[in-house]
């Protein structure tokens, strides 16, 4: 994953852990004063929200265990490879779009950055300027060449 996307998970993660922790905590235990816990809806609802939470605070600290943050100044631009900007052509509508390969943590559409295990970026990884590639979408198979590759 890029830098920035590790910094962003940091940030969230120890917003989580610093802030709304011990909100769902101190909501717990104000809920579980209220007495009697089996009929107690606010102990319960309170309950299933830390363990939300708790669950969330999980994910992230195994996704960081196991990120790698990528040197993108050891890249080549010969080929697609993760974090590289890829122009592309459609070659039945000649549409040109260009996207980002990013994780699957940083995948946006809206931003342009699509995900290296989506069919696009399965389908782009590894392969050279000039190069056409079918990617098997929802409405079929769709032949696409790349045009250029950016750092």
């Amino acid at each position: 994953m890029s830098q920035e996307c590790y910094d962003k998970l940091v940030a969230e993660l120890r917003n989580l852990i610093t802030v709304e922790l011990p909100k769902a905590q101190d909501e717990l235990s104000e809920a579980r004063d209220k007495g009697d816990l089996s009929e107690n809806f606010e102990y319960h609802a309170a309950r299933r929200a830390h363990g939300r939470l708790l669950s969330k605070i999980r994910y992230k600290q195994r996704i960081l265990a196991n990120a790698r943050v990528l040197d993108t100044a050891q890249r080549s631009g010969d080929t697609v490879q993760l974090l590289c900007k890829v122009e592309i052509t459609n070659l039945k509508t000649n549409k040109t779009a260009t996207y980002t390969i990013a994780s699957p943590h940083e995948a946006n559409i809206r931003e342009g950055k699509v995900s290296m295990k989506s069919p696009i970026g399965q389908a782009l990884m590894n392969h050279k300027i000039g190069d056409v590639v079918e990617v098997k979408v929802p409405a079929g198979v769709v032949k696409l060449r790349i045009e250029s590759i950016g750092l």
